[in-house]
């Protein structure tokens, strides 16, 4: 690949529209939020050559100004562990020019090297200071005339889902312009978890410290067909409905488990659930901040897929019976609650020392952003060719994304480099997934 040259052009901040009136000053945090590291979730959206860049610029930064003003409290600073002050200080826009390659040339071969200059300051995954702008924004534009937007968001106040719902809100905003069809899009909803899992009083944990493990990160895509295939062999044993991204995460992981050289008996998972739609009644779409918990499958003695697949079909259900109950509704169980962030804010290592190397326990963690409408956002020039995310430190840490298409899986997969080396050369792996293939074709 050509060395890629990045000059940045402008930096800028962007403040809402409209002031955020005085009584809506000050946002809550949920007691989910309260607990969540604050590093910067990262996405990078790709989109094919045209001709109106400098249009688009200015057409950007002012739908981006009346987005924030739907979602005012971006556009403040962290006032402490649970509040935003909404002070209308803006989010930070960069554009950056990129010389030497072409758009192309990183679809052919995405890989980290070229991937990671595409974010605002390398923001990555990285703890933001609490004075720091909550959402970072970089417009980089090729010279055949292609865009790659890349938007980082404070993982402390928003979940993935809420990242996507902003950025495609943000494009809908842009592309049509007109303010009697602005009437029509909804207001994401912001008191939706605040109003669900208010802190009330619970104690005050720290936040949960994410990794800073030394990893690299490799792409595999699970096309819609090898899908097929592994939900074949899962059925085949008389499970029924198994769904792409239950056969995808069992595979990786029995895999995994495998090509380590690790054990099932001190090798478990760690499995992120959306909380919208497993509350009753379920929560809209448009729910902003992090409704989001996990559940574990531990040490499975089974090692077959359609075993593994059973055992995560019964964690999702134990999940939902127990926590999504005790969590809201009629049945909140504050010292319940209470327990779990205390749990949750104490585990710090996904390998607990042990004396005998052979019982040390591994961990891991999956969060699926499979359905989310990444590839919705269209900003007036047509939808992204490509959406992904950037790796992260945290080893054995897997993220699950669609495909264009909607049918196949992207699974972006961290391990320390050792193990990536095995990994990555698995024969059985292979068989289902590409690694890295051409982005232009899938």
């Amino acid at each position: 690949m050509e060395p890629m040259e990045l000059e940045l052009i402008s930096r800028e901040t962007i403040k809402p529209s409209t002031p955020t009136p005085p009584h809506l000053k000050i946002y809550p945090l949920s007691f989910i939020d309260h607990i969540v590291f604050r590093n910067y979730i990262p996405s990078l959206f790709f989109y094919k050559p045209h001709d109106q860049t400098s249009k688009i610029l200015i057409d950007l930064k002012k739908s981006l100004s009346q987005v924030l003003s739907r979602y005012y409290p971006f556009a403040g600073r962290l006032r402490d562990q649970l509040s935003i002050e909404c002070n209308d200080q803006g989010v930070s826009f960069l554009v950056a020019s990129i010389k030497g390659i072409n758009l192309s040339t990183i679809l052919h071969n995405p890989i980290e090297a070229s991937l990671n200059p595409l974010f605002p300051d390398e923001l990555q995954w990285k703890v933001m200071d609490p004075s720091e702008s909550i959402v970072a924004i970089q417009i980089n534009c090729f010279p055949c005339g292609g865009i790659a937007i890349s938007v980082c968001m404070c993982h402390k106040v928003a979940d993935a889902a809420t990242l996507f719902n902003f950025v495609n809100d943000w494009a809908t905003i842009n592309r049509k312009k007109e303010k009697e069809l602005l009437v029509l899009l909804p207001f994401p909803s912001l008191d939706g978890g605040v109003s669900l899992f208010p802190q009330e009083d619970l104690p005050i944990y720290p936040e949960a410290v994410f990794g800073k493990d030394k990893t690299v990160c490799r792409r595999f895509v699970f096309q819609a067909s090898k899908i097929e295939s592994l939900k074949a062999i899962v059925s085949s044993h008389a499970l029924q409905n198994p769904t792409r991204v239950e056969v995808v995460t069992a595979w990786i992981y029995k895999r995994a488990v495998s090509a380590l050289g690790l054990t099932f008996k001190t090798t478990s998972l760690r499995i992120a659930v959306n909380l919208r739609k497993r509350m009753v009644p379920p929560l809209p779409d448009t729910c902003v901040g992090n409704m989001v918990w996990f559940f574990f499958v531990l040490n499975p003695r089974e090692t077959e897929l359609h075993e593994l697949v059973s055992k995560m079909k019964e964690g999702l259900l134990e999940f939902c019976d127990v926590f999504v109950k005790k969590f809201g509704g009629n049945n909140k169980d504050m010292s319940f609650i209470s327990e779990c962030l205390k749990q949750a804010t104490t585990t710090t290592s996904d390998s607990e020392p042990c004396k005998d190397e052979k019982e040390k326990q591994s961990l891991f963690i999956y969060a699926s952003w499979c359905r989310f409408p990444m590839y919705e956002a269209d900003f007036g020039w047509g939808k992204p060719i490509w959406v992904t995310t950037s790796g992260f430190p945290v080893r054995n840490g897997i993220v699950l994304m669609d495909t264009r298409d909607g049918k196949g899986i992207e699974a972006v997969v961290s391990m320390e480099e050792e193990d990536m080396a095995r990994f990555e050369r698995d024969v059985e792996l292979l068989q289902f997934a590409s690694l890295n293939p051409n982005r232009e074709t899938c």
